[in-house]
């Protein structure tokens, strides 16, 4: 079932916001508050929740407050690499958690944290026990990064690729299971009590949805964060994988991220663009709300409603 509604995936992320176009990110706390403000209109109860922010990075969060975003969404969610990326260590958590609440006055969920098996598996399973040993109990909802390794033949979502050196490699080694869907060493250690969520993205038309559903169920998953993409939805066949895919993940508590710029919508021609017109993001919320909340079925069309009346 749909849990909550996550706007965006990391806008403070010049991977997944594009900074030059937003320098003050005033178009991006527009873009939240329209598309809160559609969802509330379909279904007021739905929890919102402001788009994990990268590094738990609390000036952002300050910022979005002084805009007045905070005002319209019920959570805001962090995400933390401190083993991989982050300039912070991993004992750092609790401290990264109550400084996001004490800026945001508002529950705050850690929907992505990982830790990456680049050089050993032993370094990730070490960050696994760690992280939740100082998350559980702190925060309401922990979603692990990820299920599945990243395929060796996809590209990573980050904007400058192998010019980061390891950095960038690291992207591919963040899941309980390896890319061809063997266990990492510390697979089995994931709790079964359904306390612990993961986070797991899916590709469009992505041949691992059947064993991520099959994994979950039997390691008893009741939270999972994944994305539906507004960019996606501009591809042929569109409503039918979406369709498919939440009609997979129905046994779940989803917290749905919304993301992604269609190019054509964007003020550039990428899915990390501010769109042309924020209205046209509402409507693309409005329609996910519709069709996979409480009103399952009863929306028209995505190609007819949402944003394809450009």
């Amino acid at each position: 079932m749909l849990e909550a509604v996550v706007l965006w995936n990391e806008p403070n992320n010049l991977s997944h916001w594009n900074f030059h176009l937003d320098p003050k990110w005033e178009l991006f706390a527009d873009m939240a508050t329209l598309g809160a403000n559609a969802i509330r209109a379909v279904d007021p109860q739905l929890p919102i929740v402001l788009g994990g922010v990268s590094s738990g990075d609390a000036d952002f969060l300050r910022l979005m407050r002084s805009y007045g975003v905070l005002n319209h969404v019920d959570a805001v969610a962090i995400h933390g690499f401190p083993l991989d990326w982050n300039h912070w260590q991993i004992d750092d958590w609790p401290a990264k958690i109550a400084e996001a609440e004490q800026v945001s006055g508002l529950p705050v969920w850690v929907t992505e944290v990982g830790a990456s098996s680049f050089g050993a598996e032993e370094v990730a399973q070490f960050g696994f026990r760690r992280t939740l040993k100082l998350l559980r109990g702190r925060t309401p909802r922990i979603h692990w990064y990820s299920l599945f390794d990243l395929p060796p033949s996809w590209p990573a979502e980050t904007r400058h690729k192998e010019a980061e050196g390891s950095s960038y490699y690291r992207h591919y080694y963040l899941g309980l299971l390896r890319h061809d869907g063997t266990p990492k060493i510390f697979a089995e250690e994931f709790p079964t009590d359904g306390e612990v969520g993961l986070c797991q993205w899916f590709h469009f038309e992505d041949a691992r949805l059947d064993d991520a559903v099959a994994w979950m169920k039997a390691h008893k998953v009741r939270y999972l964060r994944t994305g539906l993409s507004w960019a996606d939805s501009y591809r042929p066949n569109a409503e039918a994988w979406f369709d498919r895919m939440m009609e997979a993940l129905a046994p779940f508590n989803v917290a749905l991220t919304l993301c992604f710029t269609p190019g054509h919508l964007g003020l550039e021609d990428h899915h990390t663009s501010p769109p042309k017109d924020n209205r046209e993001f509402a409507r693309f919320a409005t329609w996910a709300v519709e069709r996979y909340g409480k009103g399952q079925g009863s929306s028209t069309s995505v190609r007819n409603e949402v944003a394809f009346t450009a």
